[in-house]
């Protein structure tokens, strides 16, 4: 018994609120009460399996008296029933006022009290019996009365199971019954959307429900969140309710298990509803590399459509299920390439279904050849749709990667991989290392980020660039591991600087200079070129703390200097600008890098555009290299330390335009709290580069 009062004088501590008196003798009642109620509280389900209140209402209820001061109560419903035995300690008999300490049997210390229901009763006993009015037959000297509140557990239980007893009784009692009497909140992902759960407490006692302030208590308890609470502070009538709704806040991985408690005038003092739930590492914003692959060709009619697309025109293109990008996928990272177009002009790649945004993916002048990185979430079917504003072109779509969206497969698919943002750190620059590659020609690249990361990489994000190649042609980037693949990262004009952004999946080089294997990947030139590669961002294995993920954002300008959006006016010559995100409603408050397509409009002169991580350092590296009077885009992603990222412009004046497409978040499962924001724990040791052909 001392076991039940201690784990009482806990919940009370761990309340912090002010004890609310028990129901006991009040004012005459108009007529006497018969009852039992049960609270099961964090008891097991033997022998009594819900919380309950049985009364001549909605039950037979009977009690027998018999010598000794032994009582038996029982309600009948249906086919179910309790009945429970009470008898005082041997030779003795029942005092109000007076709490006994009881098991299974009485004896000359204990009192008895048994409870069973069908199928289920209690080999062994702890309880305690609290009378707080008996009243005898003068003739019998039988039991005709009695009223008294119990605790109650069961074997090896530490739950406790209390109620209050009513038969033939003047005094009233409360009873607040939970429904449900626990919670089962399932299984969540870590630092994924949560799941929520009501519970409602009905009085059905004859006495107002008075309730304290409910909190969760348990070791467990910063696993969960009250995100509703109509009952604390709240007097409930009999037969009206409360609710409080309960939600997961998952951050840690494995089984989490608290108490909501909400402290009442019951004769125990306390309502309790156990909780749990399970929490795993999801994969939803995991990055999976993919071998480039070629999905879409208006000039041949691969994906559907044949012929270019003209002005005002929106093609749509199934994405899911082709080039390995599965089912449950979110969104796909893509290399959209412009050719052959009559007019200047741009491309919306966005999810079918849904309205066009009020944004672009790919920007172009008449006659460009050129790529860029499209992130897009996948819409209605697992397509996508590509909208052409003016004239007409020949467009070629190649899949690099997707992100994980909620219902991933990943017993099939795996673990993916978490983003992890670098100084943009220059790999190879083929004016500075080893002269021109020939056309038909290959540089194999390797990367070092120390022994101990660099087994974990599985992708580097890179901005690489085609300088004045001799003819229009292309770049391709892959793993280095077999044939070139016939899609192409940097298409290019003859003459010009054209970067471009990709995700490249990496090989592992065993043999590239260091003693531990690096990840590596292979460029090739289709014409004679100057190549410049540039890493900027780690797609790991997902098994190094504090690891980043993708969520995608519906495309949203956040950047138009003609239309005084970000910053008015264009950016003049070695001028940098800050640009505030503060007023973008969608963008959440956890995130630490975007996911951006960058556009210079008709820049007076030749110029290098650079958008970085405001607060740091300007890169040495660019991100736009457009020439007078282009108009170029090039996905880019800034760190956010703030909530603002800085533009810088080399030469003449330009017009700048950036839209947002997504944003990187520091995962709440893998996160340690030790890195500054829009950091990581990658940083690239070594490098080094060797032509294949």
């Amino acid at each position: 018994m001392h076991r039940i009062r201690a784990v009482l004088t806990v919940l009370a501590v761990a309340a912090g609120t002010t004890a609310v008196a028990p129901a006991v003798a009040q004012a005459a009642p108009t007529a006497a009460h018969t009852a039992i109620t049960a609270d099961r509280g964090e008891h097991g389900p033997t022998p009594v399996p819900v919380s309950d209140v049985w009364t001549p209402d909605n039950a037979v209820v009977t009690g027998t008296s018999s010598a000794g001061d032994a009582l038996r109560l029982k309600a009948v419903r249906g086919d179910r029933f309790i009945e429970i035995d009470l008898a005082p300690p041997t030779g003795s008999a029942w005092t109000a006022g007076q709490m006994y300490l009881a098991a299974r049997f009485a004896d000359a210390d204990k009192a008895r009290i048994d409870i069973r229901t069908p199928g289920a009763a209690c080999n062994t006993v702890t309880a305690a019996v609290t009378v707080v009015e008996v009243a005898r037959d003068p003739g019998t000297e039988l039991v005709k009365s009695f009223a008294a509140s119990y605790e109650f557990q069961c074997g090896t239980d530490r739950g406790v199971l209390s109620g209050d007893l009513r038969w033939n009784s003047t005094l009233d009692f409360t009873a607040a019954v939970p429904e449900p009497g626990q919670l089962d909140l399932g299984h969540v992902e870590v630092g994924g959307a949560g799941t929520s759960r009501t519970v409602t407490f009905t009085s059905r006692g004859t006495l107002p429900q008075v309730f304290g302030t409910a909190v969760v208590w348990g070791s467990g308890a910063a696993q969960f969140a009250l995100t509703a609470d109509a009952c604390s502070g709240r007097t409930v009538a009999p037969g009206e309710s409360c609710a409080i709704t309960v939600a997961t806040r998952a951050t840690l991985t494995g089984p989490h298990a608290a108490t909501l408690l909400l402290p009442d005038n019951s004769s125990r003092g306390v309502r309790l509803v156990p909780m749990s739930y399970g929490a795993a590492y999801g994969v939803t914003g995991m990055y999976y590399p993919l071998p480039p692959q070629r999905l879409m060709d208006t000039r041949s009619g691969l994906g559907g459509h044949q012929g270019k697309i003209g002005a005002r025109q929106t093609v749509d293109l199934l994405v899911q299920g082709r080039g390995g990008v599965p089912a449950g996928a979110g969104s796909v990272v893509l290399n959209v390439t412009v050719t052959n177009a009559t007019a200047a002009g741009f491309l919306n790649v966005f999810p079918t279904g849904n309205d066009r945004p009020n944004a672009s993916s790919v920007n172009f002048p008449a006659g460009w050849l050129g790529s860029n990185n499209v992130t897009v979430k996948l819409g209605w079917e697992g397509k996508i749709s590509i909208y052409n504003h003016a004239g007409s072109t020949d467009v070629v779509v190649d899949v690099v990667g997707f992100y994980a969206g909620d219902h991933l497969d990943l017993a099939k698919e795996g673990v993916g991989g978490n983003y992890a943002p670098l100084t943009p750190t220059r790999l190879f620059d083929s004016r500075r290392t080893g002269g021109v590659i020939p056309a038909g020609g290959a540089v194999r690249l390797w990367a070092d980020f120390g022994p101990e990361l660099s087994g974990h990489v599985r992708g580097l994000v890179l901005n690489v660039t085609a300088v004045k190649s001799e003819r229009a042609g292309f770049l391709s980037v892959w793993s280095g591991e077999g044939a070139v693949p016939t899609a192409s990262t940097v298409n290019h004009p003859a003459g010009t600087v054209v970067p471009n952004l990709t995700i490249v999946r990496t090989g592992r080089c065993v043999d590239c200079g260091p003693r531990h294997v690096v990840p590596s990947f292979a460029v090739y030139t289709k014409q004679t070129s100057h190549i410049v590669v540039d890493v900027v961002g780690v797609m790991d294995d997902g098994q190094v703390a504090d690891g980043m993920r993708f969520r995608p954002l519906w495309p949203t300008r956040v950047l138009d200097s003609r239309a005084g959006i970000g910053f008015a006016g264009p950016l003049g010559p070695n001028a940098s600008r800050s640009v505030p995100l503060h007023d973008v409603e969608q963008l959440p408050r956890d995130a630490e890098a975007l996911v951006t397509n960058v556009t210079a409009v008709a820049p007076s002169t030749d110029t290098v555009v650079t958008v970085w991580q405001m607060g740091l350092p300007k890169p040495a590296t660019s991100n736009l290299n457009p020439a007078a009077g282009q108009t170029v885009s090039n996905a880019v992603i800034p760190g956010l330390g703030l909530p603002w990222f800085d533009v810088h412009n080399h030469a003449g004046s330009t017009h700048v335009v950036v839209d947002v497409v997504g944003t990187f978040h520091r995962h709440p499962g893998t996160s340690t709290g030790e890195l500054p924001r829009g950091t990581s724990r990658y940083a690239v040791v070594d490098s080094g580069s060797r032509v294949l052909r």
